[in-house]
């Protein structure tokens, strides 16, 4: 499938009773969505199963898709100590999955998403939302009922816009200096 993209990079926005997840395809410097969906996990009472349901989800998108890099959105600190561990445990699974296919990973504050995609750290899912639906010219009816997979879908983008930045520079005053410093950024 990677033959139809120049880049690949799945977002994840983990949860222990919904996971979003959504992949964009860059293609020309033109980023696009290839699917967005939500794993429901909360018909399933035992938490162990949910961590490995993630798992299988997450590697079996890896599989089908190949993405080039992985953007997942950290978790936000919160008043309840359980709340946080089983969402990090969720976020950690799906990290694992990447990793058993040697996926590059990149960890995004929710506020640092929000900013990237909608200049406002402190944007509400709909209007990451309908930035993303504006964004990435996605039909009514393409646009999903739980908003955890905008939410992915919105750290896919944010990576992508990232890769977009120029590198920072290492304290090189000339060009040699650059390419002796980092060789494998030169072709």
């Amino acid at each position: 499938m990677n033959e139809k993209w120049d880049k690949i990079i799945i977002g994840i926005d983990p949860g222990t009773s919904v996971m979003g997840y959504g992949l964009l395809g860059v293609k020309n410097k033109k980023p696009s969505l290839i699917v967005m969906g939500v794993i429901k996990l909360s018909r399933m009472e035992d938490h162990y199963m949910r961590l490995h349901r993630i798992y299988e989800r997450v590697k079996g998108l890896i599989d089908e898709f190949l993405p080039d890099e992985m953007a997942i959105e950290a978790p936000f600190f919160g008043k309840n100590v359980q709340s946080m561990l089983k969402l990090g445990r969720a976020q950690g699974v799906a990290i694992a999955a990447a990793l058993s296919h040697e996926v590059p990973i990149t960890e995004y504050e929710p506020r640092k998403i929000k900013m990237a995609i909608t200049g406002n750290g402190a944007a509400s899912k709909e209007q990451v939302a309908a930035m993303i639906q504006r964004e990435l010219n996605i039909s009514d009816d393409q646009m999903p009922q739980l908003l955890d997979a905008t939410d992915a879908l919105a750290a896919a983008l944010c990576h992508y816009y990232e890769g977009l930045k120029p590198i920072k520079s290492s304290g090189s005053k000339s060009w040699k200096a650059f390419v002796d410093a980092h060789p494998d950024r030169v072709k």
